[in-house]
């Protein structure tokens, strides 16, 4: 028998923290695979070692509540970084916890990101040659829901 050599784990590397702001969202009711919602995205901010910017007030996130609570999220957006080029970001990813914290995430009150589970994988892309490693690159995020507000800190998978 053979053994597979060792595969190390990938090193993360900071990209940036996303403070997404977002609208009231519009309830669809339930459908094939829950219960959908969708949020506007409108705007916020992208800071951090590589990649700063402003988000733009278009995009939204598509939510869809499975039975046992799980949110399954599918955002997708657009940042304007600070000197002009123009990033797509296409979030997908799972926030879920126990009943009570997600009920007062619900009503918009702050609850602390550890009480809760909310990871997303995210695919950026962008035809601005200066960003041109985005498209090529695996990046994964640990997020936090706030009243008007998705924070996301984005890492690149080295």
């Amino acid at each position: 028998m053979t053994q597979t050599p060792f595969v190390p784990a990938p090193r993360l590397s900071h990209v940036s923290d996303l403070f997404v702001s977002v609208d009231k969202f519009r309830e669809m009711g339930t459908a094939r695979a829950g219960h959908r919602r969708i949020i506007p995205i409108i705007g916020g901010e992208a800071k951090g070692p590589r990649l700063n910017g402003k988000i733009l007030n278009l995009g939204a996130d598509w939510q869809t509540i499975w039975a046992n609570g799980v949110a399954e999220l599918e955002a997708r957006y657009a940042v304007e970084t600070h000197d002009g080029a123009t990033v797509e970001i296409c979030n997908y990813g799972y926030r879920h916890g126990p009943k009570e914290v997600l009920d007062a995430i619900a009503r918009g009150e702050e609850v602390a990101p550890d009480q809760y589970y909310m990871r997303t994988q995210a695919r950026l892309e962008t035809g601005d040659p200066r960003y041109e490693w985005m498209n090529k690159t695996l990046f994964i995020g640990n997020g936090a829901r706030r009243a008007n507000q998705v924070v996301i800190s984005l890492y690149a998978m080295e």
